[in-house]
């Protein structure tokens, strides 16, 4: 690595020498911070013991990755949709051939695809709702109909 990016990932202090005319003073400066890539995203990641004005920014930065992160349920809707468009596609020729790839039972592959035929609307609410355990929804009978599972899932009352 060269000398100019030093310290550019993980924070490290970079000394600095200032040319001889101006006394050869060597200045150290220190930036708390750590570079993660995620994919082609890059983020800045200030420490929680860093002095007090980094300390709310590290907080809320932290508190927005852990809100941001997908639950149990948004997985299963998505390998479940990733597996029907591998059958839709061809490119698998049955569950029993993506369960066996997986390393997982069929019966199991076939519950989590059941997930693909909920209605946009319920897949919203679920997505919104705190409450929405994985588990709960596969094991629950939705009807065929979007319109009766909308009614179905709308609060009694």
């Amino acid at each position: 690595m060269s000398k100019k990016h030093r310290g550019r990932f993980k924070g490290d202090p970079v000394t600095y020498q200032l040319p001889s005319p101006a006394g050869g003073v060597q200045l150290e400066t220190f930036v708390p911070w750590t570079l993660v890539k995620r994919g082609l995203k890059k983020q800045v990641i200030t420490p929680l013991d860093a002095p007090q004005e980094f300390l709310t920014e590290a907080t809320r930065e932290r508190e927005a990755r852990s809100a941001a992160q997908d639950t149990a349920l948004m997985r299963a809707l998505g390998l479940a949709h990733h597996w029907q468009r591998l059958l839709d596609e061809q490119r698998a020729a049955s569950v029993a051939e993506i369960a066996e790839a997986e390393g997982m039972d069929v019966t199991q592959v076939r519950r989590v695809m059941r997930l693909t035929l909920l209605a946009p609307e319920v897949v919203e609410r679920l997505a919104g709702s705190p409450d929405a355990v994985l588990e709960k929804v596969m094991r629950r009978p939705w009807p065929n109909s979007w319109g009766d599972q909308m009614r179905g899932l709308a609060p009694p009352g």
